[in-house]
């Protein structure tokens, strides 16, 4: 197995990919929307990606609610954003968050999913980018902290693994990561604080974000300085997988992104451009993933498989829309 997880480009797995995928064998694909018709269509791709990739691999979806949600109505529900939820205030937002996070880990897993890309544990900043706006639950660490939590506590009881993101810490970042590097002066220890009290958090992802005083020439993506010296520190032992590498923050071709991302102490590179040439460029350039990874990747699975509950999807919905209610 690679330590890669790769994008698909359509509603249907072409020949090409599914060639790419068996000969070369990645940890796992991520559906985005331009993957997403109907629960029919999305059944039949998630029985094509399992039939060529690895029998433990997983399948990733990008479900925070709000504006990044990937499975839409009709055919899905539509969630709240993280700071609608924690502009509850009180317990009210403690349960909204953890039966959002459930409710999304039970559509997720009746789709064929393993893991959700969620909670964002980024604090949000009043002059930071509005590309975390509004997906961050709130300005205050510990409040962030809290429902960062039980939202991924809601996602394990519906056997789903959530992924924190995106460590040390985004919400300050005055640019967006998709289009350019930001640049941010040192590690918060407000920002970082989400992820000091999630340490226990089966995945967490990397941001494409230049922390200057801990590492003037890489994001913290691909800086072994901030891996080691800042995520790891926490005491955090899960699967830490980057940011799409796709995106315009870093620079170099799809494989040397992906290196440089796994040589700082990434267990797995993510590129979800879903465009085979890309693809291929990074497959054919890993190795084998090692045990450490597969070990991580294991006790994530068996954490959220020994988390499951029986849920009701109706009853939690009818609760949580009422705590909605304006």
């Amino acid at each position: 197995m690679k330590p890669a997880i790769v994008g698909v480009s359509g509603h249907v797995l072409t020949g090409e990919e599914a060639a790419c995928l068996a000969e070369h064998q990645p940890a796992g694909a991520i559906l985005f929307a331009r993957n997403v018709q109907d629960p029919v269509q999305v059944a039949a791709l998630v029985r094509a990606l399992r039939a060529v990739l690895p029998q433990n691999a997983v399948l990733m979806v990008d479900q925070e609610g709000g504006r990044v949600a990937r499975l839409r109505p009709p055919h899905w529900r539509a969630h709240p954003s993280a700071r609608a939820i924690g502009a509850l205030g009180g317990q009210a937002s403690v349960r909204a968050a953890w039966l959002t996070g459930a409710l999304i880990g039970v559509e997720c897993a009746a789709a064929g999913f393993d893991v959700v890309a969620a909670p964002v544990l980024d604090v949000g900043a009043p002059d930071g980018h509005d590309v975390i706006g509004d997906r961050a639950f709130a300005h205050d660490p510990e409040r962030v902290a809290l429902l960062g939590r039980v939202f991924a506590d809601g996602l394990l009881a519906a056997g789903v693994q959530p992924v924190g993101k995106h460590a040390p810490g985004h919400g300050r970042a005055r640019a967006d990561s998709h289009v350019e590097l930001p640049v941010l002066d040192d590690v918060d220890a407000g920002d970082l604080l989400p992820f000091v009290r999630n340490t226990d958090m089966p995945w967490l992802m990397t941001a494409h974000v230049l922390y200057r005083l801990q590492d003037m020439q890489h994001p913290a993506t691909q800086s072994r300085r901030i891996i080691e010296g800042v995520i790891r520190a926490t005491g955090f032992d899960g699967v830490l997988v980057s940011d799409d590498l796709a995106m315009q923050a870093l620079r170099g071709s799809p494989a040397e992104r992906a290196l440089a991302a796994l040589a700082a102490g990434c267990d797995i590179a993510l590129h979800c451009s879903g465009r085979i040439g890309e693809t291929r460029n990074i497959l054919e350039a890993l190795g084998e993933a090692p045990p450490v990874t597969l070990e991580r990747l294991a006790a994530a699975g068996l954490r959220a498989a020994m988390s499951r509950l029986v849920l009701d999807a109706a009853a939690l919905a009818e609760e949580r829309d009422a705590l909605m209610l304006p």
